[in-house]
């Protein structure tokens, strides 16, 4: 199984200058809590979650209207290839304790996102070839706690 067998498709995605608003407004239509952020050639730039959002009001004390994506989106992505096997795609999950991958063509334009939701419910599908212990091992490593970052002065 590939990534393009198991995402959630097409990418939810927004533009790096538009507001946290709009990104919240694609959250909530889209019953998600990502979604990925393009520069204005489509390619992606970042990615930003409901936590970069409610954490972006409350340090900055400003309404979500008033800032922008690029200032809040998370820009160390990490992407997977149409074509790469799921259970590459849940390792990559693992390394990085990351709970969402974009799904990129050759130049880097989102096609789709895989979760660990999408891992998780596939791996109770009647005809999975994916085990159980590779999903479990998987959230356990992206749920790991990481070390507490120094918050700036």
């Amino acid at each position: 199984m590939q990534a393009q067998d198991l995402m959630s498709h097409p990418a939810i995605t927004c533009n790096v200058n538009e507001s946290l608003a709009r990104a919240a407004q694609l959250m909530w239509d889209h019953d998600c809590g990502v979604v990925a952020v393009v520069r204005e050639d489509g390619k992606l730039a970042g990615v930003i979650t409901d936590r970069d959002l409610c954490m972006a009001a409350f340090t900055q004390g400003r309404p979500l209207g008033e800032i922008l994506v690029n200032s809040t989106m998370s820009r160390d992505v990490i992407s997977a290839p149409l074509n790469l096997d799921i259970m590459a795609v849940a390792k990559l999950m693992a390394e990085h304790q990351v709970r969402r991958v974009p799904i990129v063509d050759a130049d880097r334009r989102p096609l789709g996102m895989i979760s660990l939701n999408d891992l998780a419910i596939e791996c109770v599908s009647p005809d999975t070839l994916m085990k159980n212990g590779d999903v479990a091992r998987t959230l356990a490593s992206v749920c790991r706690h990481r070390e507490a970052q120094p918050r700036a002065a």
